[in-house]
């Protein structure tokens, strides 16, 4: 049974953190959490928190071998955007788009 956790609307863009849920996608557990540990980025840290909120569903529902849970999806999905104007020559204006993402990770 897969235990799911998600982080919807983080405020990252899923081009930064897709290669960061590249990195654990296929791990145990604990040696994804110690990846994610050492890594500089900021989405690092929201992943990191993500996945430690599915070991922490998963003994919620009292998972049988939590020492033994692999990392089987970590998906980066795209979310909303806020659009914002930035005031060009001859008035006009370029759209800044302030992207979000949504985080899932599930475990087995």
């Amino acid at each position: 049974m897969a235990y799911r956790a998600i982080h919807r609307h983080a405020r990252i863009s899923a081009q930064k953190v897709r290669p960061l849920a590249d990195l654990i996608r296929g791990k145990d557990v604990d040696e994804a959490l110690s990846i994610l540990k050492f890594q500089p980025h900021r989405g690092a840290r929201m992943l990191e928190k993500v996945l430690a909120s599915a070991v922490g569903n998963a003994e919620d529902q009292r998972a049988p071998n939590l020492g033994g849970m692999r990392v089987v999806d970590a998906r980066i999905d795209g979310g909303p955007m806020f659009k914002r104007m930035r005031p060009r020559a001859r008035g006009m204006a370029h759209i800044i788009k302030k992207r979000f993402s949504h985080i899932s990770v599930a475990i087995e």
